[in-house]
């Protein structure tokens, strides 16, 4: 079974760049603002947003 959402760490170690860099690329507008959890406010990535990044740096 795939997981619904995934973190911000999960998703920059699929992307090959730190979570650091993930962070940076959105406050700076590369990558859109990702959903966050009304919980804790931590941020919540769809497979079809990780799919979005990945084209957007040009790893389809």
């Amino acid at each position: 079974m795939r997981k619904k959402y995934y973190n911000a760490q999960e998703v920059a170690k699929e992307l090959g760049i730190s979570k650091q860099t993930l962070v940076r690329y959105e406050k700076k507008g590369v990558f859109p603002e990702p959903k966050r959890n009304l919980v804790n406010k931590w941020r919540e990535y769809t497979v079809s947003d990780l799919a979005k990044l990945r084209k957007i740096l040009g790893r389809v």
